[in-house]
């Protein structure tokens, strides 16, 4: 796994992306299969190999900067659910750690159950620490902990915190691959340009149709340069994203792809005040939906809207890398209280539609166009 190719890609991650210096605290952490997942051969190889290449990185960093530690641990039940303990203690450190178990804290945050007033309390407690907490973190599990407390307090301490779930090694010689200044330049452009929207119209040729209400939500944009404290993204990064008003959105989403494969069938879902009340298709994923829906009515709130901006990326049937494809359009259900938005769910999870439309309509009625078939005009 340390062959030269990827020790120039670890070099950049860390050197680059992250902005490393010698003596920083650094955690990388990966999931192992479990034993009751199902998966195709083809996925369990790759989830073998992103392990295989998280030790490696932690590896490299420890050699290269001196304080570098993995984590590993089985895999969460889905994107979103909170990573377990043996990873809060890695990061947080055992001070913390300590104060949080002994004021009830951790398995409220863990069981995402907290509300605001022990939110609020467990990141005093994780400020008061916060010299003890990881200065980077780099995220190489399969389930992403984006949208969780344990990313949140790690970066309200000022940990920069990279997430790369469902990453494919061979990203490091495509997506990875960005010219990061021109991406940051496109990715800011087109946040700027939905600065003040009060909604978002979206049209695609497979007979998607969507309103996004947007007053008072600010659009954010993921460049793939996390080396101020605090900083939060993906990698590979590139996309401008916001949390769409609770209860404004409607329409129709016509699902061609799950996070990690091409639909046998399109499975369709109607959107009404904010949330999908219903699901139809033939594909098995189908059926996923409706028991996720079933199991906790949040799943369905629409989370997320986010427009992809590098040009290097291609895979359509890899969700980290398919929803950062330049000119694409992805909408996430679920989860949306870590980037502005109110509803607190361990569900993530995000679909990409191709060749869109995109109008921002402004308060005065202004309309503007930002993508049309797929092509950024901005």
């Amino acid at each position: 796994m340390q062959n030269a190719e990827f020790l120039e890609s670890f070099a950049s991650l860390f050197t680059i992306n992250m902005g490393v210096t010698p003596g920083e605290k650094i955690v990388v952490f990966s999931d192992l299969i479990r034993d009751d997942e199902s998966i195709e051969p083809q996925e369990a190889d790759r989830r073998r190999r992103l392990y295989q290449v998280a030790e490696a990185a932690a590896a490299f960093a420890a050699d290269r900067y001196g304080n570098a530690f993995f984590v590993g641990f089985p895999a969460t039940a889905g994107s979103g659910v909170e990573p377990p303990p043996t990873l809060w203690h890695a990061v947080m450190g055992e001070r913390i750690m300590t104060r949080l178990e002994k004021e009830g804290l951790l398995e409220k945050l863990i069981a995402k159950t907290a509300g605001n007033a022990e939110l609020d309390a467990a990141r005093e407690i994780v400020l008061a620490g916060c010299e003890a907490v990881a200065d980077v973190v780099v995220a190489l599990s399969n389930n992403s902990t984006s949208h969780t407390r344990f990313r949140a307090l790690a970066n309200a301490a000022g940990c920069r915190f990279a997430s790369l779930p469902h990453f494919d090694p061979d990203m490091f010689f495509g997506a990875m691959l960005a010219d990061w200044d021109v991406l940051k330049a496109r990715t800011d452009r087109l946040a700027a340009a939905l600065a003040g929207a009060a909604e978002i119209r979206l049209a695609t040729p497979n007979g998607t149709r969507m309103t996004f209400g947007c007053i008072g939500r600010t659009a954010a944009g993921d460049d793939g340069i996390l080396t101020a404290p605090g900083s939060f993204g993906n990698l590979p990064a590139g996309e401008v994203y916001l949390a769409p008003v609770e209860g404004t959105s409607s329409g129709e989403m016509v699902l061609e792809y799950t996070p990690s494969r091409k639909l046998d069938s399109p499975v369709r879902l109607l959107v009404r005040d904010g949330v999908a009340v219903s699901v139809e298709g033939d594909d098995p994923f189908t059926a996923e939906l409706r028991e996720a829906f079933a199991a906790n009515p949040l799943v369905r709130n629409i989370a997320e809207l986010g427009i992809g901006t590098n040009d290097r990326a291609t895979r359509p049937d890899n969700i980290l890398e398919a929803e950062k494809i330049l000119g694409t359009v992805h909408i996430a259900l679920g989860d949306n209280s870590g980037f502005g938005g109110k509803v607190q769910v361990p569900f993530h999870e995000d679909y990409v539609f191709f060749q869109p439309t995109l109008v921002a309509v402004f308060p005065d009625g202004r309309e503007v166009a930002l993508l049309r078939d797929g092509e950024l005009i901005i």
